[in-house]
Order: C-alpha cells, then structure tokens, then sequence
C-alpha cells in the first residue's frame, strides 16, 4: 500500500468528484501553486529592480533561474512520476514553497536570491510536473487545462495589478508574501482532491509515428512559451520605455490578464469541439497580430490592445498545446514532459531577453525577436494537432 493510499484511508473529508468542475478547479490551483511566480514575473522583475536597485538583467536572470528550476523538477517528475505517491509529494512541495517564499523576504544580495530563487523552482517544478501528471489522469484534460490556465490569468491579472503599487512602499515583501499564501491555499484545498492512480491506457498508439507530433507538440510549446514569456517578463519595462506612466502600466496589464480570461474560457466551453486545429490556427494569427501592435506602446490605447490580444490568444493556445501533450500517453509521462518543455521554453524567454537587453537590444528589436519565434511555434504546432483532430473525431 503506497503513503497516498494510507492517507486516503485515513481521510474524513469528502473528495470532488474526479472528472468533476470542483476537481478541475483544485487540480488548477495545485499546478499552478508550483508556479505561480511565472504569472507575476513583470511585477517581480519590476520589483527586484525597483525594489532592490538590482539592474535589469540581472532581475531578469533570477527570473530565469526560478523558472530553469522549476524545468529540471519538471523534468524529475517525468521519470519518478508512476512510483511516487502524488498527494505526500504535493503535501512536501507545498509546505517547502511557503518556506521559501518567506525567506527570500529578507535577502538582498541578487546572487544569493538567484541560487534560492533556483532551489525554490525546483521544488516547485516538481509539484507542477506531478500536477499535471495527475490531470493527464483525468477524462476532462483539455478542460481541466483551460480551468488552470483560466486561474492562473485571472489571479495573475490582480497580482499584476496590486503588487507593482506596493513595492515603493514595501519592498519585495509583498511579492513574495502572496507566492506564499498562494501555496497554503492550495495546500488547503489539496485534501479534497481524489485518488488518480495511474492509467496505462494510451490515446495515441505508438505505432511508429506518434513520436514525430509528439516531438513537435513539444517544440512548439518551447518556442510559443519562450516568446511569450520573454515579452511578459519585461512588459512592464517595455510600457515605461515607451513613455508611459507606471501607475497606468501596471493596471492596463491588470485588466488585460482579465480579459485574457477569454481565452482559457473558450478551451473550457469547446474543448475539442470543433477540433484543436481551426481553433489554434485563428488563435496564433490573432498572438502574431497582437504581438505586433506592442510597436505602438507610445499609445496608451494600442498598449492595452496589445496585453489583451495575446493574453486572450496565450491562454487559449497554451491550453490546447498542454492537453495535446497529454493525450500520447494516459499515465501522465508526457504531460509531465510538456510541463518540463514548458517551463524550459519560459526560463529561456527572459534569460534571453535580458542578454539582449544587457547587450544593447532595445524593445522594439525584442518584440521582433518574439513575432519569429512565434511564427516558428505555428508552423511546427498545427501538423500534430491536426493529427490528433484526425485520430480523435470530434463529438
């Protein structure tokens, strides 16, 4: 008998009902628990730099540095993740991001916080991993990924909105604060989640061929995840440099994230509907289109756009690429795979963008950079996902 049978046997409280919207919803705050720093990065950038006096690229490097540890957790999840018992895995998780979060409050030193701020990723990639394993488990995957991607916009967008108006007062206390009680809340909601055990049945035979869009649904999720998450980290930068106010930047990216909801909202109502394709294909011609409108930052208007195309298009396209991932194997091995691909792709973004920026890019040179790999992450993502639509007929 595995540690979480024990604790289910000892367990009082009702659970949800596995493939039911309460499951989903709590499985969407585990996972996004792990990582929750991603959907404020602008403000923790901002803040460091704000806050701490640290330049720009080294703001950004902590920011990778979480985020490239969170890929190597990810990426043990993927070979421990049928042995391990998921619930005392998430339990430990948990209780060591509160931990962590609560001590990175008083470090000032950046080289310092850059080798916590790793261990926390870690740590925190290996609870995503396992979250998502567990989600591959579930009969509403696609679903249950819009659901995440929806909480993770819609708490993502007060973050954004609060946080950067706290920093000149507190310091990066007020970051680190909400990381942490972000965690405990999902800690308490973690004991009315059910059993999962592991499901060998496999959607997509390995016939010889499933390799390929397998490999490429991988690929895209690096190059759609990198491109955007090296525009996010430095979006609030990118505003001001523009010319506009602080105070204005930070809530037009709040109310973006807002509005971004849409886009996860359209996974969670169509799901494979009308097929992954069609809804994908439009999703990235509005991200190259949206993405390109950041050019015109010095209009307030045409800023506020911009957040909100590619919010809206980011949540729905990431959430379709992950339930993509996740239909090659039931058990949950390559939707851990996606989760340590994903957060390579959103690592990378920022260490990328802030070399470029030390080196004397500009941002203008940055969003263009974003629009070609995010023209690439098209081209290779839609074969597979027409595959799939083909494999599997929609309802």
């Amino acid at each position: 008998m595995t540690n979480d049978d024990t604790l289910d046997r000892n367990r009082r409280l009702p659970t949800a009902a596995p493939d039911g919207f309460l499951a989903s919803i709590i499985l969407s705050f585990l996972a996004t628990a792990g990582l929750f720093y991603v959907n404020i990065m602008a403000a923790i950038v901002d803040g460091l730099v704000a806050g701490l006096g640290i330049s720009e690229s080294a703001a950004g490097n902590i920011g990778a540095a979480n985020i490239y540890g969170a890929a190597f957790g990810a990426l043990g999840a993927v070979l421990v993740v049928k042995q391990v018992p998921w619930r005392l895995v998430s339990i430990i998780s948990l209780l060591t991001l509160v931990s962590i979060d609560l001590a990175s409050m008083f470090i000032t030193s950046a080289d310092i916080l850059l080798l916590v701020r790793l261990i926390h990723g870690i740590v925190g990639g290996l609870l995503v991993g396992v979250s998502y394993a567990v989600i591959a488990r579930t009969n509403k995957v696609d679903r249950t990924f819009g659901v995440l991607l929806f909480v993770q916009f819609g708490l993502g967008g007060l973050g954004v909105m609060v946080l950067p108006r706290l920093v000149p007062i507190y310091g990066v206390a007020p970051l680190f604060i909400a990381l942490a009680l972000f965690s405990a809340v999902a800690l308490a909601m973690l004991p009315f989640l059910g059993r999962y055990p592991p499901n060998e049945k496999v959607t997509v035979k390995s016939d010889g061929v499933a390799w390929r869009p397998l490999v490429m649904t991988l690929i895209a999720i690096f190059l759609f995840q990198a491109a955007n998450m090296g525009l996010l980290a430095y979006i609030i930068r990118l505003g001001i440099s523009f010319g506009l106010d602080r105070n204005y930047v930070s809530t037009a990216l709040g109310l973006a994230t807002w509005v971004a909801l849409a886009g996860p909202a359209i996974v969670i109502v169509l799901g494979v509907k009308y097929g992954r394709f069609p809804v994908m294909f439009a999703g990235m011609l509005l991200t190259l289109g949206g993405t390109a409108v950041f050019h015109l930052s010095a209009q307030p208007a045409a800023y506020m756009i911009a957040n909100c195309g590619t919010g809206i298009t980011w949540g729905a396209v990431v959430a379709y690429l992950l339930g993509m991932a996740a239909q090659f194997d039931k058990a949950g091995r390559t939707a851990a795979a996606a989760g340590f691909v994903s957060k390579l792709g959103l690592a990378s973004g920022p260490f990328l963008a802030g070399q470029f920026l030390a080196s004397g890019g500009n941002f203008p040179g940055l969003i263009n950079a974003a629009l070609l790999l995010m023209a690439l992450s098209m081209l290779v993502m839609l074969p597979p996902a027409k595959r799939l639509d083909e494999a599997q007929p929609t309802p």
